[in-house]
């Protein structure tokens, strides 16, 4: 019998909608599961429930856009759809201030300064010297960022798009599925790969065990050997060098 995500696509209309809820019902619990990965960079001010609704909507728009004959897994396709849907909710609700905004995209400019002034990766020292800070402040202010460089870095990688050859910030066709095929072509992937080797050692083992091996900020903490906070400070920093390599990297070719 074929799978369910294969059938859907061609199965008489009525045992389509059949198939269609059974689907839903099935991958249900990737909701859950994307939103608590996500959880620790959202503001406790943010009404979880509006994000569930949204993860949701991204499952249903996942299993009516599916196409099986594509070159991709519908549990990695669903989870795409519902992260972005839960991603849109963010940034509908406008829960970061322009002044954050600001922060995040200073602190970008001088990672970027910095590293190629030294040659390597800023210090936390480096940065904040360079903002005129103690260094207990400058973790206060990466506190503050922590829920914005998620949705930060996501934002850049989902509005470029190949064009003739070159990196163009331009939105992608959100009823397209040259989405998630550009996310994963080759030339966006070399860059990101790039970026990531280039990160200071613990960050891009932060981001390598967080996104690659599929391990929970509790899960890093323990192989590590820090505490969960600890862990999503130095994702946190990672995310922010990573936009400020990728915006880089991006305008360069």
């Amino acid at each position: 019998m074929k799978p369910l995500a294969e059938r859907i696509t061609s199965d008489a209309n009525k045992e389509k909608e059949t198939i269609r809820t059974q689907m839903i019902l099935q991958y249900l619990p990737l909701v859950k599961y994307t939103l608590e990965r996500m959880s620790l960079f959202i503001p406790p001010t943010v009404d979880k429930e509006d994000l569930i609704e949204a993860g949701i909507l991204g499952l249903i728009d996942a299993v009516e856009k599916f196409d099986p004959t594509k070159k991709c897994d519908f549990s990695t396709y669903a989870k795409f759809r519902i992260r972005g849907a839960i991603l849109d909710e963010l940034r509908n609700l406008d829960w970061m201030p322009k002044s954050l905004r600001q922060k995040a995209r200073r602190l970008e400019e001088i990672y970027l300064h910095l590293e190629q002034k030294l040659g390597r990766p800023p210090s936390d020292e480096d940065v904040a010297m360079t903002l005129g800070i103690s260094e207990e402040e400058y973790q206060q202010l990466i506190q503050k960022l922590k829920g914005i460089s998620i949705v930060y870095l996501e934002d850049l990688l989902n509005n470029a798009e190949l064009e003739r050859g070159n990196i163009s910030d331009i939105v992608v066709d959100q009823n397209a599925e040259s989405a998630i095929e550009f996310i994963y072509s080759k030339e966006l992937v070399s860059i990101l790969s790039q970026a990531i080797a280039e990160l200071p050692e613990r960050e891009r083992l932060v981001i390598s065990l967080y996104y690659y091996n599929g391990l929970t900020l509790r899960e890093i903490g323990e192989v590590i050997g820090v505490a969960k906070s600890t862990v999503c400070e130095l994702q946190t920093k990672a995310l922010i060098r990573l936009r400020a390599k990728l915006r880089h990297k991006l305008k360069e070719r």
